[in-house]
């Protein structure tokens, strides 16, 4: 009896992608476990939304109004990315790869130069800024299963839904915003060969990178906690950072903060419940020169830094520095011990009863200022940094019913 000479098994990725094309493309039976399951998905997408495999594929840009709209839209995304972008482009200068960095909706709105010497016709046109890769556009690809999906994704060769584009290889992570929406994508493309790295590590690195500057920019009127259970990754993508607002509670956590904590940020839990220390305590840290230890409600032990920025151009540091009477010092911080946790009621009691949240500190110091100033307004705004216009206004906020007229008289 003659034995039949058809491999069993597919060794390599291209022979498993060519069958998973010819089961899904030709046989309509859905190729699991042959491709990621994220590429089915959005083949079936595009499947449903009757686009042709064999069609040639368009990099149009979108229109000049559009492309100004994303790119105004976007600064504070390109400026948290600037320095990573440029460090990216330098490690990949060896490669022929491009780097992309696109808007929440998938258009283009950073591209890196050729880093390499290769033809790539394709790339050279894709990689434009303006140019929509949103998979409703082109098929499936790495860039725009993630403007889709909000999670990273590899797309390999024969994985693109249109045929034209099998020469790509593109790996893609999501970038996220204070209030956990996708604010963009990163990815790395490359043409005519695989990459010769793990790619999909290096963007998702890089992405947390550009994520971390990005909730740092978004929360001027947060106290920034940054922390880890080692300090030895603190200031790298390694880190956990969490923003708790004016009112002691979590307004937001980056991933590794998610898992470091087992917290929901959705639910703005007080940051004590988090924490297992009240927004005073919290906000002492920012004074302290290295991480201390600090012992969370789960047991778990971690090193913190707190930093506290600007908001309505008052410097909360000088706030903080001075809103605390020289008789009033700042509760010390130390390793919780378990038994410090104590019940939620009670944890809740005390974090109501905190006058010490960012909003006092800046009421406070504002008003220490002004009354060191005799009332004087413009002294007073020179003193803070701020202008008098910027003062009036909180000052009328603090009292409801405008200035008084000590301070007033002497404006």
């Amino acid at each position: 009896m003659a034995l039949s000479t058809q491999p069993l098994f597919f060794q390599t990725t291209e022979q498993r992608t060519a069958l998973a094309r010819q089961r899904f493309f030709e046989e309509g039976e859905r190729p699991s476990g042959l491709v990621n399951e994220a590429v089915i998905q959005s083949w079936m997408r595009c499947t449903a939304a009757r686009r042709d495999a064999q069609r040639p594929v368009s990099f149009d840009p979108v229109t000049r109004s559009r492309m100004h709209a994303c790119l105004t839209r976007n600064r504070q995304l390109l400026q948290a990315g600037n320095e990573e972008l440029e460090q990216l482009a330098t490690a990949l200068s060896g490669t022929n790869c491009r780097v992309l960095l696109t808007d929440a909706q998938g258009v283009v709105i950073h591209a890196s130069a050729p880093l390499g010497s290769a033809a790539q016709p394709l790339l050279q046109v894709a990689s434009r800024v303006g140019v929509n890769l949103a998979e409703s556009e082109i098929g499936t690809t790495a860039p725009g299963v993630v403007a889709r999906v909000a999670q990273a994704c590899t797309v390999h060769g024969g994985e693109h839904f249109h045929a034209m584009l099998q020469r790509l290889h593109c790996a893609a992570a999501p970038i996220r915003d204070v209030h956990g929406r996708l604010a963009g994508v990163l990815d790395l493309s490359i043409e005519g060969s695989p990459f010769g790295f793990d790619a999909a590590a290096l963007v998702g690195l890089y992405a947390s990178t550009i994520e971390n500057r990005l909730l740092r920019l978004q929360s001027p009127a947060h106290l920034v906690l940054q922390f880890q259970a080692t300090p030895k990754v603190l200031d790298t993508p390694l880190e956990a950072l969490a923003g708790v607002d004016t009112a002691g509670r979590l307004a937001w956590l980056n991933p590794v903060a998610q898992r470091l904590t087992g917290a929901d940020a959705a639910l703005q839990p007080p940051a004590i419940d988090v924490f297992g220390l009240p927004l005073d305590a919290l906000l002492s840290l920012h004074r302290e020169q290295t991480p201390r230890a600090l012992r969370l409600p789960n047991g778990l032990t971690v090193w913190m830094r707190a930093h506290v920025g600007r908001a309505d151009g008052v410097d909360f540091n000088r706030a903080v520095t001075a809103g605390r009477p020289a008789s009033d010092p700042a509760p010390a911080v130390t390793v919780a011990p378990a038994a410090h946790t104590g019940n939620a009621a009670q944890r809740d009691s005390a974090a109501d009863g905190d006058a010490a949240t960012l909003d006092h500190h800046r009421d406070r110091v504002i008003s220490d200022t002004l009354a060191a100033c005799g009332g004087n307004i413009a002294r007073a705004a020179r003193q803070l940094g701020v202008s008098r216009g910027l003062l009036y206004r909180r000052l009328r906020a603090q009292r409801g019913d405008g200035l008084s007229n000590g301070a007033s008289s002497k404006a």
